[in-house]
């Protein structure tokens, strides 16, 4: 066996590897006897088929899968060995000659390879970086104490409806026929529920003005939902498709009417918030939500901070030399169904994103980081307590949450992603011990602002 490579111009690769029939013969005859043991030839017993039968029928085909393994494993072993960084996967030569798998002739293969561009990427305490500090006030504060009391709010019942107040109503609907008398056989509907402020149409929402207990209002829920069949067979408790069909007046007897009310500020609401006991008064209240809001900006401020990096780090190295005319034949080929406009209008960002992901390699690498399981579970714990936060859970305690990390870890999808945050995160904390921070303080708002005209 010869393997060779050569790259001129560094990022231009060609291998050529030659295999001799002593190479292969041996793995070629090795696995023709087990095919021999398995085949089941008419008018032979298993395992009795003559060898030179199976050769025949068998062997350019089992020569060629062995070959083709052999070529593999040693073409990925002389990159590994020689640290050649190849972009992509290696793809056949147009110096390619044809081969003939029915000769004893040695075999010759001949690779394209995309090879990284030599560069050097390096941060130290001279690189200044701009690192943001949002800043938490009294307001962020006080509109996520708004939220909490919402979400911990309950409904009381009173005498009558008002629309500012987002008041429920609940009653009897009755259908009426075309001289306003109750349909016979008409539809009838007990403890239909309505929230009249959400109807589409100012002129049915004005019906319910004032309405107290034991009112009776016509109204048409076909005009108060113009566009919503699935809301009128909801409420009308039939089918979508006869809603067609009960497009006239009704009738709607309010028999209850609820106000949601916020929960008060107090003990009840720290404890539904925080966990019983955990917090004692409205200032470690709003000082648990501070540090709450604190937490979530600075993985706001990190994101920001590493795409800064980026940016310096791309200024910094410069234009990046890529192989381009071969890692469009590679991106080609891994999106053949999409074919070549895909790769057109896709690929500067292709390359753009390359580069990054090269210095950050460096990086990485320079810092030593390495991701344990450890960092793997904890990013996933993060991702639960995120997505439990949304719903405005926040004490979910540890073994929950453990759980739900160890579920997504399952999923295979999933660890890429994982493990990329994983590194994003370790690369983050380690580069701002490195390079120089230019700490700013910023308001949340100028900080969004900032983030959208990037």
């Amino acid at each position: 066996m010869n393997i060779s490579f050569e790259a001129p111009d560094k990022i231009n690769g060609l291998m050529t590897i030659t295999l001799e029939k002593d190479d292969y013969q041996g793995e070629v005859e090795k696995t023709l006897k087990d095919y021999r043991k398995r085949a089941n030839v008419p008018g032979f017993r298993p395992g009795m088929t003559p060898m030179g039968l199976i050769k025949r029928q068998y062997g350019a085909a089992i020569k060629v899968d062995v070959v083709n393994k052999m070529l593999g494993e040693k073409l990925y072993e002389y990159v590994r060995e020689n640290k050649i960084q190849m972009l992509g996967e290696p793809l056949p030569s147009d110096k390619q000659e044809a081969l003939n798998f029915e000769s004893d002739e040695p075999l010759t293969f001949v690779f394209d390879i995309a090879v990284a561009p030599e560069f050097e990427a390096k941060l130290s305490a001279k690189d200044k970086i701009d690192y943001y500090n949002i800043t938490v006030d009294d307001k962020l504060i006080d509109q996520q104490v708004e939220m909490y009391q919402q979400r911990a709010g309950h409904y009381d019942k009173v005498e009558a409806y008002d629309a500012e107040q987002r008041d429920m109503l609940k009653g009897d609907l009755r259908e009426l026929d075309a001289d306003g008398n109750v349909k016979e056989g008409g539809i009838e509907v007990a403890d239909a529920v309505l929230m009249p402020q959400y109807m589409k149409v100012d002129d049915q929402k004005k019906l319910f003005e004032g309405a107290k207990l034991g009112d009776i209002i016509t109204w048409n829920p076909r005009k108060a939902y113009p566009e919503s069949d699935v809301e009128l067979s909801s409420l009308l408790k039939i089918q979508k498709e006869d809603v067609k069909d009960h497009e006239g007046d009704f009738t709607y007897q309010i028999t209850e009417i609820s106000r949601y009310v916020k929960a008060e500020i107090g003990q009840e609401l720290f404890d539904q918030t925080f966990g019983e006991g955990n917090v004692k008064d409205e200032k470690e209240f709003r000082q648990k939500i501070s540090d709450i809001i604190s937490q979530q900006f600075k993985a706001d401020s990190d994101y920001k901070f590493l795409l800064d990096v980026r940016a310096h780090m791309e200024k910094k190295v410069g234009k990046l030399e890529f192989p381009e005319a071969l890692l469009k034949r590679v991106m080609l080929n891994n999106n053949k169904d999409k074919g070549e406009k895909f790769v057109e209008d896709n690929f500067e960002a292709s390359i753009k994103e390359l580069g990054w992901h090269l210095i950050k390699e460096q990086l990485v690498a320079a810092q030593e980081i390495k991701v344990e399981d450890d960092d793997l579970k904890q990013v996933a714990k993060e991702a639960a307590r995120a997505q439990f936060a949304q719903y405005g859970m926040s004490n979910i305690p540890d073994e929950y949450l453990d759980n739900y990390a160890q579920e997504m870890l399952k999923k295979r999808e999933n660890i890429d992603g994982l493990v990329d945050r994983a590194v994003d995160l370790k690369l983050t904390a380690a580069l701002k011990g490195v390079v120089k921070l230019n700490e700013k303080d910023i308001a949340l708002e100028d900080f969004q602002k900032m983030l959208q005209e990037k």
